[in-house]
């Protein structure tokens, strides 16, 4: 085989594609359909919670149309970080979806499961040993974090992919992967160079973001030569350009020549992009390097309360440009009342610094108007709510120098003014730990998938 097609239909199973740009993948013959599932990008909660990010509705009508097409044609499916966050909660929502449409289509077909979760026992004894590393300048990992974390994952690379496809499956349904591993895995398996292989599930990972205009709801393909890659749209809008695509390879990276992953770094030092036609760009010189030891990055979350936030606006100029000595004075009456409260207490100051923070460039900008988020983090629900709520009121009527109107401060879009935003949670294990095998955390099922909807061990 001198040529591996893969279609990619989606940056995230659930954000959709068109059908029809689907439809073009499926005439190119795929040898493969991929898709990344999930992502750390939507913060420690889905993680923790175990709970999707993306709507049942959603991924299943993706679900729906790439498993018709692919099951009839024999066409492998490898599906990565299931449910959002790869935990074992998200992989068994997903495989319920998955019975689900086999019942709905009569469907049959041979699928592998492999599990990400690992337990915190397993952590502890890692990190006694040594074998956990932060990732710079993150901190160091320590017991604390360990035991207060709440669901713990490893992101696999190709190898436990490879092993399902190995074991028989057509469907694979995996739990936290490095994101090119499942557009990569079925290429390695097939022969094709690793560097290249990665390279090019590095790209159609997002599938049409690549493109101009890029979209993460539009589908991808790519051709995997021996020597090079290319990789092309499927919609007459869109356009593959070399910008767009090495864009694409570059983002999200501290370093734009090297771009580390599971046991082995991507190394683009001598990669080209060359546009090989109006929709499509050739990508060559891509080389892999095997790093000793092979690491795996851990992914953990701890819960830290409840949240409640108040949202409100201001057109007053007087209260904008006091706002930082107004904000300090409503914290000092927060702090009076509760004194005995732990308790988080911020403003997001949207028109001022709401997106950067203290990182912000721009210091002496003043808008006309200031929208702003009072946000508060307790141990319990109704004392988060009780001080976002004394919070807002001290806000709404606090004085200040120059003050004319005493009828209120604020300007509120909803009633009731604040909200309970529910859990908290943060990322406490963000590190890699050092393993002899690549397959160590993560064990595969094969299951046979049955017109009924049924799952039963191979």
């Amino acid at each position: 085989m001198d040529e591996f097609r893969i279609l990619s239909p989606t940056a995230i199973l659930g954000y959709g594609f068109p059908e029809e740009s689907f439809q073009a993948g499926m005439k190119k013959n795929p040898h493969l359909i991929a898709v990344d599932a999930g992502s750390s990008d939507p913060g420690p909660y889905y993680l923790g919670k175990g709970v999707s990010f993306t709507a049942r509705r959603a991924v299943k009508r993706d679900l729906t149309i790439m498993l018709k097409a692919a099951v009839p044609r024999g066409i492998p499916v490898v599906i990565g970080t299931a449910g959002g966050s790869g935990g074992d909660p998200h992989v068994k929502w997903s495989l319920e979806i998955i019975c689900e449409i086999a019942a709905e289509q009569g469907l049959h077909f041979s699928l592998a499961v492999i599990g990400a979760e690992i337990d915190k026992e397993t952590v502890f004894d890692f990190w006694r040993q040594g074998k956990i590393v932060s990732m710079a300048p993150g901190p160091e990992l320590t017991a604390d974090d360990i035991e207060k974390t709440t669901r713990i994952v490893g992101q696999m690379g190709t190898e436990p992919l490879i092993q399902a496809l190995d074991c028989g499956a057509q469907v694979v349904l995996a739990g936290r992967c490095y994101d090119p591993a499942v557009f990569a895995a079925p290429a390695v398996r097939a022969g094709f160079d690793r560097g290249l292989a990665v390279h090019l599930g590095k790209i159609l990972e997002c599938a049409a973001i690549a493109a101009v205009p890029g979209s993460g709801s539009d589908c991808l393909f790519g051709y995997l030569h021996r020597e090079d890659f290319e990789v092309e749209t499927l919609h007459p809008a869109r356009k593959c350009t070399v910008a767009s695509v090495a864009a694409h390879t570059l983002y999200e990276k501290a370093n734009p020549y090297l771009l580390p992953g599971p046991g082995g770094v991507l190394d683009l030092k001598n990669t080209r992009f060359e546009q090989a036609g109006e929709n499509k760009v050739r990508v060559l010189g891509t080389r892999y390097s095997v790093t000793n030891p092979y690491r795996i990055k851990l992914e953990g979350a701890k819960k830290n309360g409840y949240r409640a936030v108040a949202v409100a606006g201001t057109r007053d100029p007087v209260m904008i440009g006091r706002i930082e000595e107004i904000i300090a004075g409503v914290k000092e009456k927060v702090a009076e009342n509760f004194p005995q409260a732990p308790y988080y207490l911020h403003f997001h100051l949207y028109g001022k610094n709401g997106v950067m923070g203290k990182l912000e460039p721009v210091k002496d900008s003043t808008g006309h108007e200031l929208g702003m988020i009072m946000e508060v983090v307790a141990a319990a629900e109704e004392l988060a709510k009780t001080i976002c709520g004394f919070t807002r009121s001290t806000m709404l009527h606090f004085g200040y120098e120059g003050r004319l109107s005493t009828a209120g401060n604020l300007a509120f879009p909803f009633s009731p003014a604040e909200f309970a935003a529910g859990e908290v949670y943060q990322f406490s294990i963000y590190h890699l730990v050092q393993v002899e095998d690549p397959q160590k955390f993560f064990n595969v099922r094969l299951l046979a998938i049955t017109g009924e909807g049924r799952g039963t061990e191979i």
